[in-house]
Formats: structure tokens, C-alpha cells, sequence
């Protein structure tokens, strides 16, 4: 699991280790430069001769030369552009503000020559505004026979040079930016936003245009096939529009020290983790257990005209392992449920609320919400359960929005509670407009401010336990954008927390599975035809593959 910092620790981090610890300042930007040029390479030689050789080959088409000095012009472009068919040595353009991060660029602009590559460095924005440590770096590049050049977009000549570049690296700006990008930076970014068969963007610690706490765009952003981001990851990779403009993420070392991070003590980064494969840990069933050895759950759920949710969620939660699945539904709807179930257990819900409430005090956990509808009768109904059980209860849906204007019901609780909205039902419980600026941020709040866990559904869903922690999910994909993909996710989470999983565990480690479950729909079905019945499909092979011997 790699470990997460916003801009402000991160700056701090780098305050800590230089100024406390005695490191070199040139030293964290020469490693940082490595890993990028590093990165550059293996995209490069990892994707066919038209990336490396410059195969494709490459023509001017100049009608117009009317003058003596546009058809110079144009002669000098069709020579450019033959001198790329002939060349092939992979074109590598950099991009460098006058920051530190444009330092990093600077760095690896060199490194990357030493490797072979044909490659310019260009300075966009204001040399006067440029870091020492840059200044230095481009000392060392001119030393290895390179130059810093200015960035000039009215120079034809240079901006087809940059257009037939293989790679470009994005070293405009870090994770400071924190207002929308314009001027020459700009249009740096514009070039770096076009996508075509010859041309990869590497980005250099976050993407240009992206607020390295929120993921919100400033303005416009560069959109990586990349991004090389140092010692920590950071939560604008995941959250937001700079999920979609980080491409794949790779976490480098540049030599932080280890106890700043994580050292007792250690309080710049914060508690918050972005899942991975190894994180998720199935033990191994015992060869002697029996069905009530892994939890006997109830789902209350379904209404008229939504008999599809609380048959999803029950599968999810047969098929996420628990040993017994009771499901409650309106007396209306019951035939239809009880065909439905094989597995789970259907039952009429009983007119009286005493008899709901011994039936759900049973158990070792409860959803209620899937499908339930909200007339008024029901969000009493739901209210009540929350206040009276002392069991673990998962709220989805209709159960969440029984909250509304009525938080007071969840603060009360005397047992863990898991809510999993997604933004529209997030936003309505909390009265925050939409979309949602800071989601890690507003997790973690409402998870604290009322002692609950939140799993709060999107792209990257973000699940949020009341002490503090938090983690981002990397699974799933958009053909997951389905109803009753919820409902089998809340299912799931159930199942794990009736197994005995810690609520946050349950609801973090049911998020991962459920995406990774979607993910391997994805792989065999395809993004369009796949179903959240098609999700419980695939749940035993994804389940069975984190199963660890001896755990």
C-alpha cells in the first residue's frame, strides 16, 4: 500500500530532510530526474519500432508559399521532417518551468541524452524565476553538451520538432500549483494534451494543470500516459479529473528517509493509503467449520418495483462467503424474491416491528436499503433500527436517505455503522453541492464528525473510518456504471463484516474485491455488455485468489 501526501506535506517532508537530516537538495532532484528518464526509456523501447525509430514516415504539406520567406520556411520543415524519417534515435522533448520540478526535468533531460535519445529541453516561463537548484542542473546539462532552451510556440520550426518527439516530458509545474495555468505554460499544455500513435507524455510528480490535493483541474491539465511521482503518491493522482490524466502511476524513492514517513512520531503524511493487490488477504478456511462459523447476516431490502436489489445484494453476500443470508422483503414482493433466491433465505417481513428487530438482533451484521423505496412508513422503520440494534449495519441507498434531516439517528448509534453512497446520495445527506471538491477531504470529515464508517462511491472510491484513515481504491472500471453494482458491493460488505472483518477492513477490502471482480468482467466480457449479475459471477475466482496458505 503506498502511503499518500498533499502538497503541504510534502513540502514539509522535503523541509525535514534537508534541513534536519543533511540531504542534498540536488540529490532528491538528480534521483527524482533518474526515475523519470528511467520511465521515458521503458515506454520507449517497450512500445515498437514507431515509438523508437520513428518508422512512420513524416511529410509537410506547405501549400501557400507565397513568399521568399515562407518557402524557406517551408524548406526548412520538409528538412526537419526528413531529418526525423532518417533518424532512428527516439526524439524526446522536455518541458521545464522555472521551478523545482522544472529543475527535475532539466536533470533528466540530461540523463536521458547519456541513454541515447535525441533530446531538447525547452524553459517555459520566466528564466529570472528560475530555483537554484535548476540553475544548477542546467550548469550540468550544458557540461554534457546540452542547452535550456526558451520555449517559443511562434517558432514553427520548434513546435513541429516537439510535435515529432516519441515522448514529452511534463516538468512545468509540481504540486504547489494552486491556481489555472495560462500564458506559455499553457499552451505547453495544450501540446501535451493531443494523443496520437507517436507520441507518449511522461509526467513528472503530478500532471501540469492538476491540484495535487483534490484532483480538480486548474483550467486545463496535461493528460499522461505517465506519471513518476516521488516518495509519496498523492491523493490529485487518484481523486477527480486527475485520476483520468495520470495514466499509469509509478512511485519513486528519491531518498527521503524512511522515519519521516513512517517513524513513530511521524506526522506529516497523511493516514491514508491506496490499495493494491497484496493488500487484500483471505485466510484459508478451516477444514472442521461449519456454516455458522462465517456469520449469519440479514438484508432488509426491496419494494414494489425494485425486486432486483435485494436479490443482488443477497448474492453478493452468498457469493462474498457469509454462512447463512437471510433477506427481508415486503410481504408484496416475496413470491418474486423467493423464486429468485436459491441460496439466500427470502422471508415475508413481519407486520410487527418487535419481531423485525429480534430477527435482526440475531445476526452479526444488517444492510437495510436496497430497493426499500421511501415512504414515509419505511425511513420511520429504518430510523428506528438504527437507534434500537446493537449489531453492525451496513446502509445503502433508501437506508441512507432515511437520513435526511435526520443525522441525529446515525450520531446516536451504538454499534459501528458502514454507509455507501455515491456522490448524488453523499451530497444530499450532507448538503454539499456537486461535484464534490475535496472527496478524500469530505470522507474523512463525515466519517469522524460521526463515528461511522464512509465508503464513498465514484471512480476512485474512497472508503474513510472514523479514527482518521482512509484509503483509495484502484479497481473497477466504468462498465461497473450499472444499477445494482451497488447492491452487490453492499452484499459483499456485509458478507465480510458477518466473517468478523473490522467494519473499516470490511468495507475497505469489500471495495477492492467488487472492482477487481468488475475488472475481470471487463477482461472477458467487455465494458459494454457486462452486469452487476455478472460481477457476482466472478466473485468466487477473485475471492479465491487472494486466499494466502497460513493466514
Amino acid at each position: 500500500m503506498y502511503q499518500i501526501a498533499g502538497a503541504a506535506q510534502m513540502k514539509e517532508l522535503d523541509r525535514q530532510a534537508i534541513e534536519e537530516y543533511g540531504v542534498s537538495s540536488l540529490g532528491l532532484m538528480e534521483r527524482a530526474a533518474q526515475a523519470v528518464a528511467e520511465e521515458v526509456r521503458g515506454l520507449l523501447e517497450g512500445g515498437g519500432p514507431d515509438f523508437i525509430g520513428g518508422a512512420a514516415s513524416v511529410a509537410v504539406l506547405g501549400a501557400g508559399a507565397e513568399t521568399e520567406e515562407d518557402r524557406r520556411e517551408l524548406e526548412a520543415l520538409q528538412a526537419l521532417a526528413e531529418e526525423k524519417n532518417q533518424d532512428h534515435a527516439p526524439w524526446v522533448g522536455v518541458l521545464c518551468g522555472p521551478g523545482n520540478n522544472g529543475g527535475d526535468g532539466v536533470a533528466a533531460a540530461r540523463i536521458l541524452r547519456g541513454m541515447g535519445f535525441r533530446v531538447r529541453a525547452f524553459l517555459v516561463g520566466d528564466r529570472r524565476k528560475m530555483t537554484p537548484d535548476e540553475r544548477a542542473m542546467e550548469k550540468k546539462l550544458e557540461e554534457a553538451g546540452g542547452v535550456l532552451e526558451e520555449f517559443r510556440p511562434e517558432d514553427r520550426r520548434q513546435m513541429l520538432w516537439l510535435s515529432l518527439c516519441g515522448c514529452l516530458v511534463d516538468a512545468l509545474f509540481g504540486v504547489g500549483l494552486s491556481r489555472p495555468v495560462e500564458g506559455d505554460a499553457l499552451l505547453a499544455v495544450r501540446l501535451m494534451q493531443g494523443r496520437s500513435p507517436l507520441k507518449r507524455v511522461v509526467s513528472c510528480d503530478i500532471p501540469s494543470g492538476v491540484h495535487a490535493d483534490t484532483g480538480a483541474v486548474l483550467g486545463e491539465a496535461v493528460r499522461a500516459d505517465r506519471t513518476v511521482t516521488f516518495t509519496c503518491t498523492k491523493p490529485g493522482l487518484y481523486l477527480g479529473e486527475g485520476a483520468s490524466c495520470a495514466g499509469l502511476v509509478t512511485v519513486a524513492d528519491i531518498g527521503i528517509p524512511h522515519r519521516l514517513i513512517f517513524g513513530p512520531g511521524a506526522q506529516m503524511c497523511f493516514p491514508v493509503g491506496v490499495m493494491g493487490y497484496e493488500d487484500v488477504v483471505l485466510p484459508r478456511r478451516k477444514r472442521d467449520s461449519h456454516k455458522g462459523d462465517y456469520g449469519r447476516v440479514l438484508i432488509l431490502a426491496g419494494s414494489v418495483g425494485y425486486t432486483g436489489a435485494p436479490v443482488l445484494a443477497a448474492s453478493g453476500a452468498v457469493r462474498g462467503g457469509a454462512g447463512l443470508v437471510s433477506l427481508g422483503v415486503p410481504e408484496e414482493i416475496w413470491p418474486i424474491a423467493a423464486v429468485k433466491c436459491l441460496e439466500a433465505m427470502p422471508f415475508p417481513l413481519p407486520a410487527r416491528y418487535e419481531d423485525i428487530l429480534r430477527r435482526a438482533s440475531s445476526c452479526e451484521g444488517v444492510l437495510i436499503g436496497p430497493g426499500l423505496g421511501r415512504a414515509p412508513r419505511t425511513e420511520r422503520l429504518v430510523r428506528s433500527l438504527l437507534e434500537d440494534l446493537k449489531v453492525p449495519v451496513v446502509l445503502d441507498a433508501d437506508g441512507i436517505n432515511a437520513l435526511d434531516g435526520h443525522i441525529d439517528s446515525l450520531d446516536g448509534r451504538r454499534a459501528p455503522t458502514i454507509l455507501t453512497p455515491h456522490a448524488g446520495e453523499f451530497a444530499r445527506l450532507t448538503g454539499r453541492p456537486l461535484p464534490l471538491e475535496d472527496p478524500l477531504t469530505a470522507a474523512r470529515d463525515f466519517a469522524r464528525d460521526h463515528r461511522c464508517v464512509l465508503v464513498l462511491k465514484g471512480h476512485r472510491t474512497v472508503t474513510a473510518a472514523p479514527d482518521g484513515r482512509a484509503w483509495i481504491n484502484t479497481t473497477g472500471n466504468p462498465g461497473m456504471s450499472k444499477g445494482g453494482s451497488g447492491d452487490v458491493l453492499a452484499g459483499l460488505i456485509l458478507a465480510l463484516l458477518g466473517q468478523g472483518w473490522e467494519p473499516e477492513l470490511a468495507a475497505r477490502d469489500g471495495v477492492y474485491l467488487h472492482g477487481e471482480a468488475g475488472d475481470r468482467c471487463a477482461g472477458s466480457l467487455g465494458e459494454y455488455g457486462m452486469t452487476p449479475g455478472d460481477l457476482v459471477e466472478r466473485l468466487p475466482e477473485t475471492l479465491e485468489a487472494h486466499v494466502r496458505s497460513g493466514s
